[in-house]
């Protein structure tokens, strides 16, 4: 980045370093790596968003991820261990008999996981910065001061907007009813902005 006068930071750092990460995770080819990227997208989109035109476009890309992934499983559970994420999971004795279907389950997770949340803290965190400069200052006079900004910026920037389950029994939270099967939906957003528990 060095001797460039101005470039789009989230394709040129955020996305790049995610997507380089995940590559090393799981020891894909680093050729293909701009794959992990996509197929994060992909995994999370509907169609007409600018990502995909139809389901069964992503169905036909989430398809290829499935096959991907497989291809490196049979290869990686029928080789020496090593220190990938592939690998470890071939290996271990509570992972290495998992029907595809919770595999590649888990592999969905982990690549969407690690690409939006990653790349959305990385993106928030220097708009954050930029938006209060002051504290931005006394990062640069403060090095310390990065292991508090982390958890910080991961509140303020709230790299996940929100998490819906499914209740398997009848409760009460809040005062509210769930039912069995109602769908419950937590806004991280609401929860990191409560000004009851977090002052400004």
């Amino acid at each position: 980045l060095a001797g460039r006068r101005g470039f789009d930071w989230v394709p040129t750092v955020s996305i790049e370093l995610t997507t380089r990460m995940l590559a090393t995770l799981f020891d894909f080819p680093y050729e293909e790596r701009a794959k992990l990227t996509r197929w994060s997208d992909v995994i999370t989109a509907q169609p007409g968003t600018g990502i995909i035109d139809s389901w069964e476009q992503r169905t036909d890309e989430l398809m290829e991820c499935a096959g991907a992934f497989q291809t490196l499983w049979n290869e990686r559970v029928n080789a020496d261990p090593k220190p990938d994420l592939i690998s470890m999971m071939a290996h271990s004795e509570a992972t290495r008999n998992m029907p595809p279907e919770e595999f590649l389950g888990n592999l969905a997770l982990l690549i969407v996981g690690g690409n939006d949340t990653t790349r959305n803290s990385m993106s928030g965190s220097v708009l954050a910065l930029h938006q209060n400069p002051k504290e931005y200052e006394k990062l640069l006079a403060d090095r310390k001061l990065i292991d508090s900004m982390i958890p910080e910026v991961i509140r303020w920037q709230t790299p996940l907007a929100h998490m819906r389950r499914t209740a398997l029994e009848d409760t009460e939270l809040g005062g509210k009813t769930i039912r069995k099967g109602d769908k419950v939906v937590m806004w991280y957003l609401s929860g990191n902005r409560d000004d009851e528990v977090i002052e400004n």
